[in-house]
């Protein structure tokens, strides 16, 4: 039979029902109903109620759609940053932002005094999350969270989150139908999981509950809290866009390397905006090669931004929209050189994994292994060594160089 239609059958089989039942059924060594029994009985051991399990029971059911979402990719990210900055960090986001700023100046005022987390910050996370609260997700967030719970991929991750989803019911802060949210179990305007909701959320409108859907202040002190825990430095700046020479050694570029203020200044890396150079070490972060937007890096982006979110386009993204909204005009785009498309970073990904390179997946995603590769061929072969794959690495690769 054909690879191609036994690869089908395949995949097939693993959305069934009943196989994919049975796949997790034997991964947790019980059925589901056994499984719950037994989880409903460590919750109350937790301190979770008859009352709350109760309440939380009916929704506490096996969605296998949930599986399949969970088993999915995430295409958007094969969008350039440009692409997908151009569509998330819009215009129409950028002034909705500003009238937010405007009409929470308390509560931003108190936020930066407390967490020193300036206001362009959250309210672009806000923005890029939820659409500033408008879209939060109409998912069951405890069917979600349970099944993902019993699922074999994250089996104790998701039993954690479950647990803090009963804890939030057990306060009082939400009602099991007021948990609506996106399929991976994510709660309110900034898409929390149930466990930071536990640990991060604070009641910062003083009304006796922390709710996260429906209170912007709660929401926004919230976010500023976690960041603070992430390690947000106040007063220092997050991303600073740049111009960079293109005799620049950019061997040097990339988030693995700090640079300190007076050797940027000396090969030649300039403000965009003409002000001087923040004087403390900064990362040369170019998300599409030297021929794309330049920034410098500094350590709340690296470890404040990576951390909320893994993917370096979003979180260049969340960024670049942060100093919009504290008033940073719009960035250059490049010197216009095209970039590879999706097929092409493709191919790049394959010929370096000939060569012995792991890329991870080969998905035309260009994400840290592929980043890695790439620099080590450039360094090899005496070209730009950026890290951002061009035609004219392609070129090469397929000469058999």
């Amino acid at each position: 039979m054909n690879v191609r239609i036994i690869a089908s059958l395949a995949a097939a089989l693993m959305m069934a029902p009943g196989v994919a039942f049975a796949q997790n059924s034997a991964c947790q060594g019980k059925s589901f109903s056994a499984w719950l029994e037994d989880f409903k009985a460590e919750a109350k051991a937790q301190g979770i109620s008859a009352r709350t399990l109760q309440a939380a029971a009916p929704d506490m059911r096996f969605d296998q759609a949930i599986v399949g979402k969970d088993r999915g990719g995430q295409g958007v990210f094969t969008q350039s940053f440009v692409q997908f900055s151009d569509r998330m960090a819009n215009n129409n986001r950028l002034q909705t932002g500003k009238a937010k700023i405007q009409a929470n100046a308390k509560t931003f005022q108190r936020i930066k005094q407390e967490f020193g987390v300036p206001a362009g910050v959250l309210t672009a996370f806000w923005g890029l999350e939820t659409d500033f609260g408008g879209f939060l997700g109409n998912g069951n967030t405890i069917s979600s969270v349970t099944t993902l719970a019993f699922d074999c991929r994250r089996p104790e991750m998701f039993r954690g989150e479950l647990l803090a989803l009963l804890k939030i019911i057990e306060r009082g802060d939400l009602s099991p139908a007021e948990m609506r949210g996106p399929w991976a179990g994510e709660l309110g305007q900034f898409q929390f999981l149930p466990r930071h909701y536990i640990d991060f959320g604070v009641d910062y409108d003083n009304d006796g509950h922390v709710n996260l859907i429906k209170s912007n202040a709660d929401a926004l002190g919230s976010a500023a809290k976690y960041m603070q825990h992430l390690g947000w430095r106040a007063g220092e700046p997050w991303l600073v866009e740049v111009r960079i020479p293109q005799n620049f050694p950019w061997e040097r570029s990339g988030l693995d390397i700090e640079i300190p203020a007076a050797e940027l200044a000396s090969l030649g890396v300039t403000r965009a905006d003409g002000q001087p150079l923040p004087q403390i070490p900064a990362s040369v972060h170019v998300p599409q090669g030297r021929h794309g937007p330049a920034f410098l890096a500094y350590p709340n982006f690296k470890n404040v931004y990576l951390t909320w979110n893994h993917s370096l386009i979003y979180s260049t993204t969340a960024a670049y929209l942060a100093t919009r909204l504290e008033g940073a005009p719009a960035m250059s785009k490049g010197d216009g050189t095209p970039d590879l498309d999706a097929n092409g970073v493709k191919e790049v990904q394959r010929l370096l994994q000939a060569k012995g390179y792991d890329v991870g997946k080969i998905d035309g995603i260009i994400g840290a292994g592929s980043r890695a590769a790439i620099r080590k061929e450039q360094v090899r072969l005496g070209l730009p060594a950026d890290s951002y794959p061009d035609n004219e690495l392609l070129a090469a690769l397929r000469a058999g160089k």
